[in-house]
């Protein structure tokens, strides 16, 4: 505990592992209390007798907020950063756990999930910078420790849904303010962090000189955003749907359902952390190649396979597809140096906004021809993965 208390007050050069940890700790609280609304979409449902749209549309409204509001905080805290505003990101959650958890109607249901994507929006692009703060160089190593934490804690959400909120109701719900309590505690001690950490760089000169042609850095940039389309598309296919598809295809339990789910979501965490440090090593573009290409002989063979199957392929997709989105946040920082407020906020967001949108537009699609066809029509996203032919290679930094 001494050491974490030193690491916090005194900025240093070396990689600073107490605070990335603590930056990823409450990545994983964030995510948490972020999780438990796609994963009560079972309850939701039943409770306000919801159409697949409605449950479409609660994910657009929370993803959407998040994703419009991200950019904004990135180049604001660019410019002026704000170090307390991490504690108050988690308290945006905390009164939309509430709302969630005793709203009396649909439309009190979205104010609550636009609460929960206001706090996301204000972390996430803060958070990043913290974990490049201290990371000491090591970038692909810190994004995928600060990401881990949020992928276990959507992988938590589901179990902690299965075991608190489907037995004890939609009111459990406000059982989890205290997790975004401890959040907004540890929250401010790494703000303090931060904020010493930026008083002693403040007076150095950024270089945000382009290592690239401009056209090349717009090009990387738009195929990285088709990428995190087709990554995050299809990870909306499996957060928002996968419990359906496995009730109506197999006939199993909501519980067995959201463990499958956890399940999924646990091999995006190990893959999150396996992608940064190879990232770090080998390149990020050979990681992305890997991981976006890799995924689709899976997602092709999974609508035709059996419900252990399904598990099996399910983690394997998870496990591969995680593995990128490290790697394309350091890239794309990599290709505009000194905005790492604006890359976080911009990619994060994109992954919550297309994310939101896919979710949108797959639940009329499920509507209209019905939950196995979501997955026939998603299994072909990865193959935007050629894009990867036009990104820049390593070497093209180095010049």
């Amino acid at each position: 505990m001494a050491d974490a208390s030193s690491a916090m007050r005194n900025p240093v050069a070396a990689t600073t592992y107490p605070v990335i940890l603590a930056i990823s700790l409450c990545h994983m609280l964030n995510d948490v209390l972020q999780s438990l609304l796609s994963a009560i979409y079972p309850v939701l449902k039943a409770d306000f007798a919801l159409d697949y749209w409605q449950i479409g549309l609660l994910t657009l409204i929370f993803q959407c907020t998040a994703s419009l509001l991200q950019p904004v905080v990135g180049i604001y805290t660019d410019r002026k950063p704000m170090p307390m505003s991490l504690a108050f990101g988690m308290a945006s959650s905390l009164v939309g756990l509430v709302v969630l958890a005793w709203a009396p109607s649909y439309p009190v249901l979205l104010c609550g999930a636009a609460l929960i994507g206001i706090g996301s929006s204000i972390f996430h692009p803060e958070a990043s910078r913290v974990a490049r703060m201290a990371s000491g160089g090591r970038f692909g190593l810190a994004q995928s420790l600060f990401q881990v934490g949020g992928n276990f804690g959507q992988s938590a959400g589901p179990l902690l849904a299965a075991f608190i909120v489907v037995p004890f109701g939609r009111p459990s719900i406000a059982w989890f303010t205290l997790i975004a309590l401890l959040g907004i505690v540890i929250l401010q001690r790494v703000g303090v962090w931060y904020r010493e950490h930026a008083r002693a760089a403040g007076q150095k000169i950024v270089d945000r000189t382009l290592p690239l042609p401009r056209n090349r850095v717009i090009v990387a940039l738009v195929v990285l955003a088709f990428l995190t389309f087709s990554k995050n598309a299809y990870m909306a296919s499996i957060s928002s749907y996968y419990t359906f598809y496995l009730i109506e295809s197999f006939g199993v339990s909501t519980q067995t359902s959201q463990m499958m789910l956890f399940l999924f979501l646990v091999a995006v965490a190990v893959g999150t952390v396996i992608g940064g440090p190879i990232g770090d090593r080998f390149g990020t573009v050979a990681v992305i190649w890997f991981s976006v290409l890799g995924a689709l002989p899976f997602t092709l063979a999974l609508p035709f396979v059996d419900l252990f199957w399904s598990g099996v392929l399910s983690v394997i997709i998870g496990l591969i597809m995680a593995s990128s989105f490290p790697a394309i946040v350091v890239t794309a920082q990599e290709l505009l140096p000194g905005r790492v407020g604006m890359v976080a906020g911009i990619f994060f967001g994109l992954a919550f906004g297309m994310g939101g949108i896919a979710a949108a537009a797959l639940g009329v699609f499920a509507d209209m021809y019905g939950i196995r066809a979501v997955y026939l029509a998603c299994a072909w996203l990865p193959a935007l993965g050629v894009l990867t032919v036009f990104l820049p290679r390593r070497r093209e930094f180095l010049r």
